[in-house]
């Protein structure tokens, strides 16, 4: 787990080694452990070193392999990289380090741009070919590891974080109309290729870019599950269903302690990370470090679960850690978790992660997470509300259902010179409800949260806020094996018993009863949700800011409205209004853009 970056010119001239220091130094706490620059002709590369494989310099990076003439960077871990160095071994390759870099270097070696098939992992990785010129990017299949791109007629410069691309300087930040218009209608995502910034964009999921010497490129989506019901599956039933799914999660589990360091878990005492706990002690792991996070009680909300993660961490003797945070000092974590933030991200738990994984980070360097299992096995509350929506209707029931607020309602909150004129956020429910697959509305509905609203929120969310601790955070529930498994499933065991049924009884073969038949919990940060005291006097200071009315972003009226009733403003699906609104100010303000 690292962080890289690299810059690309196409006009003859050098790339600008300082610009690219800049980047990689501002990755330091996503790689804490190792620094290094490589340039050659009109590429240059940068990277920040986690060690987790191949804890020896012979895993630094730059990596190149003399034989072949390539240099990468590479960002995440690939699961079976050690079956693949045998496979590779045995087609003639020669390795000189344990790392699954190398591996990766190899790989495209052997297979060229099919290499990204054969990876079980969560990945980023830029590959120059040194004799040509040209340079391949990647992204894994759910895109758990993030990459951000910059560029103008002569260059192009990446990165594993925004801030990075910022502090090269040269980017234009003005704000882009259709990435507001998204974020204000979904809970604050923002869907590739956009971000706030215009002149940042992100490479896509599932993608591999290819980019020729003279600046031309071409991408291809490598993977997509069809979210249909396969005739292999046919006769399966429910019972089959549960079997197979314990068994793909265990599989994706055990794929996930490779490491050359100790591995922990993020437990909630919800039933995603219970499982997971379950299924690293049904392997053996001793000593098992589990880790959770409570706040205080604000406004009549608890803000802890520790009952439940208590009771698990007893139940598997694991080596449990809670982390409880009094109101007061959640302004303050609020300040470092924006600086923490590639985009603007609202939800609560944001400050969570990031108080959490400071801590953990102290004990451990990889932990295994329980994030993605709610879109991936349909656990909330708005999926049951799809099943009986003709499929031909999918799209009228989604924006319905998910949307924080209507196209009219931002022309309220919105200053004209922000506002699309066309509902650009429906445009684009539609255009994905109308793609090819997804037997059924909600079959459409969890294709559409799986691979772009999760990925650009609590995926985003998890990568940003432990990796700036430099504690590198793995979701086997985005297995890719799992991930398909679970898109083949028939809706309705998936929406069984109050949602993830599926999964509920797997749980119960590995679970006490109690965890797995507990309410849904949800994860508030009261003093957020419910504002009042430091957070948002915050608030107020950000909102009133010479940059804020400089910026004009909102309705001056409408913010001033907000400030009056900082908690009678809510979006459709409950959440604060003024909160929403004075994150994306505060997240501008606090990288500096103007």
């Amino acid at each position: 787990m690292c962080g890289l970056t690299g810059e690309i010119r196409f006009d003859g001239e050098r790339p600008d080694i300082a610009a690219v220091e800049r980047m990689t130094d501002r990755l330091a706490p996503r790689g804490p452990d190792g620094r290094g620059v490589w340039s050659q002709g009109a590429v240059a590369l940068g990277h920040r070193r986690l060690k987790i494989i191949d804890l020896s310099e012979s895993g630094a990076q730059p990596m190149a392999d003399p034989m072949a003439r390539l240099t990468g960077v590479f960002n995440g871990c690939v699961y079976n990289y050690r079956e693949l160095r045998e496979e590779l071994r045995a087609l003639g390759h020669r390795f000189f380090s344990d790392s699954d870099t190398e591996v990766v270097l190899k790989a495209y070696r052997q297979w060229g741009t099919d290499c990204v098939t054969h990876f079980h992992g969560m990945f980023a990785f830029a590959v120059v070919e040194q004799d040509t010129g040209r340079v391949v990017l990647a992204r894994d299949r759910l895109g758990i590891k993030p990459l951000y791109l910059t560029s103008t007629p002569d260059r192009l410069r990446f990165a594993s974080s925004l801030p990075a691309l910022l502090a090269a300087g040269d980017v234009d930040t003005s704000l882009d109309p259709v990435a507001l218009h998204q974020y204000f209608s979904w809970h604050a995502t923002v869907t590739a290729p956009h971000t706030v910034l215009n002149g940042v964009r992100k490479l896509p999921p599932a993608t591999v870019r290819v980019i020729e010497a003279d600046g031309s490129h071409r991408d291809h989506r490598y993977w997509q599950p069809a979210y249909t019901r396969r005739p292999e599956y046919a006769a399966m039933s429910a019972d089959d269903w549960t079997d197979a799914v314990l068994h793909a999660l265990r599989k994706a589990v055990r794929r996930r302690m490779v490491a050359d360091v100790p591995v922990g878990v993020l437990l909630s005492g919800g039933l995603d990370s219970s499982l997971i706990v379950a299924l690293l002690a049904e392997e053996g792991q001793d000593d098992l470090a589990t880790f959770s996070v409570g706040f205080e009680s604000e406004g009549g909300e608890d803000g802890d679960e520790f009952h439940y993660s208590d009771l698990v961490a007893r139940h598997f003797d694991t080596r449990h850690h809670q982390l409880m945070v009094p109101s007061d000092r959640v302004s303050g974590a609020l300040e470092t978790a924006v600086q923490a933030m590639s985009e603007p991200m609202m939800s609560h738990d944001v400050v969570a992660f990031h108080l959490l994984s400071e801590q953990v980070a102290k004990e451990v360097r990889v932990v295994q997470s329980g994030q993605g299992a709610d879109e991936v096995f349909a656990g909330y509350h708005w999926y049951p509300a799809m099943a009986d929506v003709p499929r031909r209707r999918a799209a009228d029931a989604y924006i319905a259902t998910y949307s924080d607020r209507s196209h009219q309602d931002l022309s309220a909150i919105l200053e004209p010179a922000f506002l699309p004129e066309r509902d650009v956020s429906a445009e684009f429910v539609r255009a994905h409800m109308a793609a090819e697959g997804a037997e059924t509305a909600l079959d459409a509905d969890l294709r559409l949260d799986t691979h772009v609203m999760m990925v650009d929120d609590p995926v985003k969310r998890v990568d940003n806020m432990t990796m700036d601790w430099g504690l590198e955070a793995r979701v086997p529930f985005l297995d890719h094996e799992l991930v398909e498994l679970a898109a083949a499933c028939p809706p309705e065991l998936k929406l069984a018993d109050g949602g993830k049924g599926v999964l509920k009884a797997a749980g119960r073969k590995v679970l006490p009863r109690q965890v797995v038949d507990r309410p849904k919990g949800y994860f508030p940060v009261p003093a957020i949700k419910h504002m009042a005291g430091p957070v948002l006097q915050r608030v107020r200071e950000t909102l009133t800011a010479p940059e804020a009315r400089a910026r004009g972003v909102f309705r001056q009226e409408y913010v001033t409205e907000l400030l009056a009733a900082p908690n009678a403003h809510r979006t459709r699906r409950g959440a604060n209004t003024l909160w929403q609104v004075a994150l994306l100010e505060t997240w501008l303000q606090t990288h500096g853009v103007r």
